[in-house]
């Protein structure tokens, strides 16, 4: 059976070191790399022996509490004079006494002691030493420890740069820990009673259920004296909880959890993450709501400004048709070419001259202060439109946070994005040029002064204005042409008729000829401004686009980590 048992761990070892593969993978992905070497680090131990990790603040016994435990009768683990010249002991069993010297803050240490088969014991520097490498060192042990052995100093265990680095290890890691008070042999048993039961509740009020408090002295054990030493009930526990052919298993176990708080970390990044995306998308989605509903109002302000200038225009026509009408009269005729024998009175030829010139006088005046109109109340409309997406801008949602422990090089991208647009977009619609359409002047200059003073996004009044120069108010002239010509014999009656026909023709097409030309080129003016708007989000679409695809991949990916840790957790 426990053959069977030993090839179930092995297999789980391989399974194990696959998933820890593609967590590996994954932090790679995120771009964490201290992250990804935590995991690295992960990955090469769980083939290693069960890890003990000495943790304490100096002085308080670590080393001294590590050779009573080793019980070799000698000193392994030797105290440092200085902090600053203490290093890492990772020790190991090994079939003969070897030293290996890894780097100046770290060294392992082989011994052909029979308890090291199954437990490892990594001696660590000060959680409060003046040396900060040391302390990130330790730390990079921590995710891969089985058991962490805290040790206090028995006279004070409250201190508070101790109690700090247990969070780390409790809140980060949720690792296992024992607490060891050491040097007990230098207390009354009264107080050092007292020290134990107050690191009890320490530790209780920290999340820690039923904790684990052992006093000790490393000197009365090394002195022989293992009844009153205290290392009885601590060696025991060891027995009972992780050797005797359990510690395999554990730290197969262990392994798995420590996976499991990483890939749950980085979920909990990712979740930021998503309802960022999601806040930037929704935002996004107002954007453009915002532009449909201010072209379907600008189209429909396009519709009635189209049907009021025809309406003056039709007014207009109107009224000179019927004088015309009336001057070709026979009467009339005869009328103006008697008075003009015999007065000032103008011909024929020049009354309908003048009125040709009046006509067209008329026609451009009142259009253009029709347009005048419908244009103010257009750029309005839309400079409105303007400043609340400037608004949205600026009270757009930061939910990832630039000092997010995970994704902080994420947020600060997208801040630097957002930031940009924000700026790009303030330029864009301070810039009159920005709305201005070359193919709508035509070569003319006839702007409207009143919306010249306007500044900034009104000033597409003064652009829309450039539509009062176009060709199409020039038809008057082709009309009044064509009845010029019709003219010339109008001595009879049915001539008289062809002009009054012709000039009816002409004001037709006239206006069919307005009111495409107004809707086309104010509508396609439209659009193309929309479109300018629009383009200013490129590279924040750009950026929604890639997001989209990354968390895709990432969250696919840890959530096929989650099941394979879930599954082999199981198992075992």
């Amino acid at each position: 059976m426990s053959n069977l048992i030993e090839a179930n761990v092995q297999a789980g070892r391989a399974r194990l070191d696959e998933v820890i593969k593609s967590l590996h993978e994954l932090t790679i992905r995120i771009g964490h790399e201290d992250l990804a070497e935590t995991v690295s680090e992960l990955r090469s131990r769980i083939f290693e022996p069960f890890m003990f990790v000495i943790v304490g603040e100096v002085k308080a016994g670590k080393s001294s509490f590590v050779n009573a435990l080793l019980d070799t009768g000698r000193e392994i683990a030797k105290a440092a004079p200085q902090p600053m010249t203490d290093v890492i002991q990772q020790i190991l069993y090994g079939p003969e006494e070897q030293e290996v010297i890894i780097n100046k803050y770290f060294k392992k240490i082989m011994l052909p002691v029979e308890i090291l088969k199954e437990i490892a014991i990594v001696d660590t520097p000060g959680t409060n030493t003046i040396v900060e490498h040391h302390q990130e060192i330790t730390e990079r042990f921590i995710p891969s420890s089985d058991l962490i052995v805290f040790v206090f100093e028995a006279k004070n265990p409250y201190r508070q740069s101790a109690w700090e680095f247990f969070d780390y290890i409790h809140a980060d890691w949720q690792k296992k820990v024992i607490f060891v008070l050491q040097q007990k042999d230098l207390m009354p048993p009264e107080d050092l009673e007292v020290n134990m039961q107050g690191v009890r509740e320490y530790a209780t009020k920290k999340g820690i259920e039923s904790p684990r408090v052992f006093a000790v002295s490393a000197k009365q054990e090394m002195e022989d004296q293992k009844t009153i030493s205290g290392f009885l009930p601590l060696r025991s526990y060891i027995q009972e909880n992780i050797t005797g052919g359990q510690a395999t298993k554990l730290k197969l176990v262990n392994s798995i959890e420590t996976a499991q708080t990483i890939n749950n970390r980085i979920a909990d990044g990712m979740q930021l993450r998503r309802q960022q995306f999601d806040a930037d998308l929704a935002f996004r989605d107002e954007v453009k709501i915002t532009l449909d509903d201010q072209e379907k109002q600008s189209l429909k302000q396009v519709d009635l400004m189209t049907e009021n200038l025809l309406l003056t225009y039709d007014r207009i026509t109107r009224k000179r048709l019927e004088e015309l009408r009336s001057g070709l009269s026979m009467f009339g005729l005869i009328k103006r070419s008697v008075s003009s024998t015999f007065t000032s009175t103008p011909g024929a030829k020049v009354w309908l001259d003048n009125m040709a010139e009046e006509l067209e006088n008329e026609l451009n005046t009142e259009l253009r202060n029709r347009l005048n109109e419908g244009v103010v109340d257009l750029a309005e409309s839309i400079k409105q439109m303007a400043h609340l997406i400037d608004l949205k801008l600026r009270s757009s949602k930061t939910i990832l946070k630039d000092d997010h422990e995970l994704f902080a090089s994420i947020a600060e991208r997208r801040e630097n994005v957002l930031r940009d647009l924000r700026d790009q977009f303030n330029r864009f619609v301070s810039r009159t040029e920005n709305f201005t359409d070359a193919s709508m002047f035509d070569g003319r200059e006839s702007l409207a002064p009143n919306l010249a003073a306007g500044g900034g996004i009104a000033a597409i009044g003064v652009v829309l204005m450039a539509l009062s120069g176009l060709p199409v108010f020039d038809i008057t002239g082709g009309v009044l042409t064509s009845i010029g010509i019709l003219f010339a014999g109008f001595s009879t009656r049915g001539k008289r008729r062809k002009i009054v026909e012709g000039f009816e023709k002409e004001i037709t097409s006239g206006r069919a000829q307005l009111g495409k030309e107004l809707e086309t080129k104010l509508k396609t003016y439209i659009n193309q401004l929309r479109q300018k708007i629009e383009d200013n989000f490129n590279r924040f679409d750009e950026m929604l686009k890639r997001e989209k695809t990354t968390l895709a991949i990432l969250e696919g990916q840890h959530e096929e980590i989650e099941g394979a840790l879930r599954d082999l957790k199981k198992e075992l």
